[in-house]
C-alpha cells in the first residue's frame, strides 16, 4: 500500500508529465476503495462503477489542481467521488438499481443541511482540541492508522517499534478521545 507521500508523488507525476504509469497506480489503489465507499453510501454496483470511472477521469484531468497542503490525496479523491454522486442525483439521476437490476427509488441527497454542517464543524474542532492533548507518539500512530490507512503491522515496521506498542498507543489514544469527547 503506497504511503501518503508516494500517492502525492503519483498525482504530481500525472499533473506534470501526464504519467500513465502513475495514473495506473492511482487507479489500482483507489478504484476499488472508491467503489466500496459509493456502494456503502447506497449506490448500486453499476452506478458505483460508473462514478468510479468519472472520478478517476477527473483525477487525470484535474491532477494539477491537487494541493497537498490542503488535503491528502485520498481525501481529495473521495471528495471528487462524493460530489459526482451528489451531482448525479441532483441532475435527476436514473435512480438506483436494486439487486435484481430493476430501478428502485432514487436515493435522497446526502449533502449536509446547514445545521448539520455546523455541528460537524463543531465536532471536528472538538476532536482537534482533544487530539492536541495527546502525546505526539499517540497522535502519530492515530494519523498513520486512521488517516493514512496503514495496518498496525506496517506502522510498527515503519516506526521501528513493537506491534504491541502500536496497538497500545492506538487504544490509549482512542480511550482518551472518547473520554474527552464524552462518547463513552
Amino acid at each position: 500500500m503506497p504511503t501518503s507521500e508516494e500517492l502525492t508523488q503519483l498525482v504530481h507525476a500525472v499533473a506534470t508529465h501526464g504519467d500513465r504509469q502513475a495514473f495506473a497506480a492511482l487507479f489500482k489503489h483507489f478504484a476499488p476503495r472508491v467503489k466500496a465507499y459509493l456502494m456503502r453510501a447506497g449506490s448500486s454496483e453499476g452506478l458505483a462503477e460508473e462514478l468510479v470511472q468519472e472520478t478517476m477521469i477527473s483525477v487525470w484531468r484535474k491532477a494539477s489542481l491537487f494541493d497537498a497542503r490542503h488535503a491528502a490525496v485520498s481525501t481529495w479523491i473521495f471528495t471528487i467521488a462524493r460530489n459526482l454522486r451528489v451531482d448525479h442525483f441532483r441532475r435527476g439521476g436514473s435512480g438506483v438499481l436494486d439487486g435484481m437490476g430493476q430501478e428502485g427509488a432514487e436515493l435522497p441527497d446526502t449533502a449536509l443541511q446547514p445545521d448539520e454542517e455546523a455541528s460537524a464543524r463543531q465536532r471536528e474542532r472538538g476532536v482537534r482540541a482533544a487530539m492536541a492533548q495527546l502525546p505526539a507518539e499517540q497522535v502519530q500512530v492515530l494519523h498513520l492508522s486512521f488517516y493514512e490507512e496503514h495496518s498496525h503491522a506496517r506502522i510498527a515496521e515503519d516506526l521501528g517499534i513493537p506491534l504491541g506498542t502500536v496497538k497500545s498507543r492506538v487504544r490509549l489514544a482512542v480511550t482518551h478521545l472518547r473520554r474527552v469527547l464524552g462518547e463513552i
